[in-house]
């Protein structure tokens, strides 16, 4: 029975990697765009619907421009990887939301909001775009669906643990349990997580230069949010995300690649 479990397990991850276009990485996959799209468009309505959007200002006007160039240079960027047909069940939309969290994202599909919060770091159009250019990044990414992925995989790792252990007892079981929740947790799960941070940085500095920006200006707007964090906070191990220091090292390495491309695909006039 177990060798059948692993061996189905085994043939899901092999149907589940799917080459994602704009990475040319295959990637864990278990949940469709069109599974996925629905899902997100309707939570990004509910959230607007709950939230204070700003709209009329120079700020929401600046957050809608440089969307509008992130979306032209995400789509520039495809048909030059030959992937136009990537983006055409996406629905984007750019919002300006009154919040004094530092903070942007991006949903699955093209749904950004940006607190305005977030607007005394950027402090102009580059280090909007910088922000921007990473938050849709992770959309064409698909790194939401590949983390609820590797969370469900997680899950199916924890089940058969839970039933290679049956005839153990149950404190040795706990023992196993907790090892293999923390293992994981460390060694898979946040490590990928960062690994999602980096890949979006270096699409969207890609993004950025393609959208007629300067990809140097990327380093003074992580510079700022260090700064802002006080170079203090959890041990890169345990974070989501990589250390302000290694970002800002990894961001310099990439500039160079990412004008070479823009140069190849041509920038958003």
């Amino acid at each position: 029975m177990k060798k059948y479990m692993f061996l189905g397990i085994f043939g899901a991850l092999v149907m589940a990697c799917a080459t994602n276009p704009i990475t040319g990485k295959q990637n864990l996959n278990f949940v469709s765009n069109s599974e996925l799209f629905p899902t997100s468009f309707q939570q990004y309505s509910t959230f607007l619907s709950e939230n204070k959007v700003i709209t009329g200002t120079a700020d929401a006007k600046l957050v809608e421009n440089v969307g509008f160039k992130i979306k032209a240079a995400a789509e520039k960027y495809l048909t030059y990887l030959g992937q136009s047909q990537y983006l055409k069940d996406y629905r984007w939309e750019y919002k300006l939301v009154d919040n004094k969290e530092v903070n942007a994202w991006c949903l699955p599909g093209g749904k950004i909001v940006v607190y305005s919060g977030i607007l005394p770091i950027t402090q102009n159009e580059s280090g909007l775009a910088t922000v921007m250019g990473h938050e849709v990044s992770h959309a064409l990414a698909n790194h939401g669906a590949q983390r609820m992925s590797a969370a469900q995989l997680q899950q199916i790792g924890g089940a058969v643990l839970d039933a290679a252990t049956t005839n153990k007892s149950a404190q040795t079981r706990e023992i196993f349990s907790q090892a293999y929740g923390m293992g994981t947790e460390v060694g898979v799960m946040l490590p990928f997580s960062r690994s999602n941070e980096s890949e979006a940085d270096k699409i969207g500095l890609t993004l950025m230069a393609i959208a007629g920006y300067n990809p140097d200006d990327a380093i003074a707007f992580w510079t700022r949010m260090s700064a802002k964090s006080g170079g203090s906070g959890t041990p890169e191990f345990m974070s989501t995300h990589p250390s302000d220091a290694t970002r800002i090292a990894n961001i310099k390495a990439l500039i160079p690649e990412a004008k070479a491309i823009a140069l190849k695909v041509g920038t958003i006039k």
